[in-house]
């Protein structure tokens, strides 16, 4: 596969996140009341959308009233010299947040993603798992007092006397795999998850564990949910996946041999697919994965045979 992050959804380096300017409360204040400054409002993880569907952007004097409600204010970026907030209403009522923001209603981006541009995808995934982190992170893991945001909201410091400690967003890497058969025919190796339909199959993923590297990870999911050895682990791409925090890391990998035991308890089948057959899915309109996820990218740059 090895495509660049841009063909991916949530990813893509599409703002200047201006590390060094957000450490300065005073530069992230002046920003903050730029009224060329745009500010996107989100509830309890959701986007906040007009009619139409269209993320809600606000800017210009009437972003006080909007300000003032939020529970956190986050510096995201720069777009285009314009700096960009986002601001969580999850504190009021749908109904009171969308009146805020002037929305019609509150959405997952995951369901909007296919009629959003990249960048705008990018953006509204990043407030989301930004803003969800914070809601997550208001008391010290060490010593259980308040903490506060800084950094533009990119730090939170613990107000406890003595204590200090500084937290950051954190990530929460997986890995995803493509798992080809040994010789001929080729083949490729999908599961179906517990609580998937009977007809949902996608490729094999799990967390990464302490102390593993991510070749590790791959191993290890392959045989505790599959049992699968595999070989030729080889690293494919990467995509952001704030929901809430994930970072997928794809791999391809060539499996020892094609015999297959699941766990029957995070995947109850698996079973391998020729890319014939795969290919007559996708003519009958059965998808290759999520279409937002590297999943379908690992498996649609399989079925066209790796390019």
């Amino acid at each position: 596969m090895r495509t660049d992050e841009r063909t991916l959804a949530y990813g893509g380096g599409w703002l200047d996140r201006a590390a060094v300017q957000r450490a300065d409360p005073g530069w992230v204040a002046d920003r903050l009341s730029d009224p060329e400054s745009e500010l996107l409002a989100l509830w309890r993880d959701r986007c906040l959308v007009s009619a139409d569907r269209a993320p809600v952007r606000r800017s210009g004097a009437g972003t006080a009233g909007l300000r003032a409600a939020a529970d956190e204010t986050v510096f995201l970026g720069v777009d285009a010299g314009r700096a960009v907030f986002a601001v969580d209403l999850s504190g009021r009522s749908e109904a009171e947040a969308c009146e805020l923001a002037g929305a019609a209603e509150a959405v997952d981006v995951r369901a909007l993603v296919g009629g959003l541009g990249p960048a705008e995808a990018a953006i509204q995934a990043y407030a989301r798992g930004l803003l969800h982190w914070h809601r997550g992170q208001r008391f010290c893991g060490g010593c259980g007092a308040v903490t506060v945001a800084r950094d533009g909201g990119h730090t939170r410091s613990c107000t406890g006397p003595g204590c200090g400690r500084l937290l950051f967003p954190r990530i929460e890497p997986a890995v995803i795999v493509l798992v080809e058969a040994p010789g001929e025919p080729e083949r490729c190796l999908l599961a179906r998850h517990q609580g998937a339909g009977e007809d949902s199959w996608s490729t094999l993923a799990g967390f990464v564990e302490v102390g593993e590297s991510l070749e590790d990870a791959v191993r290890r999911e392959l045989a505790e949910e599959a049992g699968v050895s595999v070989v030729d682990v080889a690293y494919q791409g990467s995509q952001a996946w704030p929901f809430p925090a994930g970072l997928m890391v794809g791999f391809r990998a060539t499996a020892v041999s094609t015999e297959v035991r699941v766990d029957g308890v995070e995947v109850v089948d698996a079973r391998w697919f020729t890319r014939a057959e795969l290919r007559e899915r996708v003519a009958a309109g059965r998808p290759l994965g999520r279409i937002d996820s590297i999943d379908h990218h690992l498996l649609r740059s399989w079925v066209d045979g790796w390019s």
